[in-house]
């Protein structure tokens, strides 16, 4: 009998196998603008070249999350949306490409670790991010995901320290999140100058993928970061994205975006 592949494995697969100069990892904010179009938003992203998904599950205090997600987040547990609708949202999601859910440590906590990791896997995700766990009290949370072959996938800004770089590093699962710039997501429109050597100094650290996110918002950074990275996270352009045009205009503008990283 064959051992059924873990997030972890699913998410190797996926930086391996994805045909591009770098895996694109769409995030679409679970609920927003309702339910079913942020459903239809990431089957239309999968179709159009989507490697993997970043799924947020909305929560009323995110720190990391610049005034497009936060405003996507608002309106979606203003409309109803809960941890259990998204995880129903990836459930759907996770037969076209593994998803890592962007989740608070809150949200984790209330459910308790060991039980919200088994919630997540059971709904097919394979990994987690939670922007607000700090390194040094993440135990708990990798522990329960490492149980259920859960990745929680790390972030590194351009402030982290080479010695928290290098223990980040060690204790990194699926890939690690590399955010490019000091401050919350958003829409930029250049990529700071110091990315190469925020790059250069995660890569040093981990033998896993590294990934980029924060700013990317056009296929020109795509393909840029493309250049120094393993995969490209793009955010708030997409959910701008969702609220302007729903599903339709999230698959063309990650259509954009792969064609971006399939050439040049």
């Amino acid at each position: 009998m064959s051992v059924a592949a873990t997030g972890v494995d699913r998410i190797a697969a996926a930086f391996a196998s994805h045909g591009k100069r770098a895996a694109l990892m769409p995030y679409l904010m679970g609920g927003y603008p309702d339910l079913d179009t942020s459903l239809e938003a990431g089957l239309a992203a999968a179709t159009a070249g989507a490697d993997l998904f970043e799924l947020g599950i909305p929560f009323s205090d995110p720190l990391a999350d610049g005034p497009v997600i936060h405003a996507a987040g608002t309106e979606a547990l203003a409309r109803g949306a809960t941890p259990h609708a998204v995880l129903r949202i990836c459930e759907q999601l996770a037969g076209q490409a593994p998803v890592v859910l962007m989740v608070y440590v809150n949200v984790v906590m209330k459910a308790g670790a060991e039980t919200f990791a088994l919630r997540a896997a059971s709904a097919g995700a394979s990994g987690l991010i939670v922007p607000d766990l700090p390194h040094d009290e993440a135990g708990e949370v990798r522990a329960a995901c490492d149980a259920e072959g859960l990745a929680l996938v790390p972030l590194v800004a351009p402030t982290t320290t080479a010695e928290r770089v290098a223990e980040i590093g060690a204790d990194a699962r699926g890939f690690v999140y590399t955010v490019s710039l000091t401050g919350t997501t958003g829409e930029r429109r250049e990529l700071p100058p110091a990315l190469t050597e925020t790059v250069a100094r995660v890569r040093g650290a981990t033998e896993l993928p590294v990934a980029v996110g924060f700013g990317i918002s056009t296929p020109e950074h795509a393909r840029a970061v493309a250049g120094l990275a393993d995969g490209v996270v793009v955010g708030s352009r997409l959910v701008r994205a969702a609220g302007e045009g729903g599903a339709e205009a999230v698959g063309a503008v990650v259509g954009q975006l792969a064609e971006a990283l399939r050439s040049g």
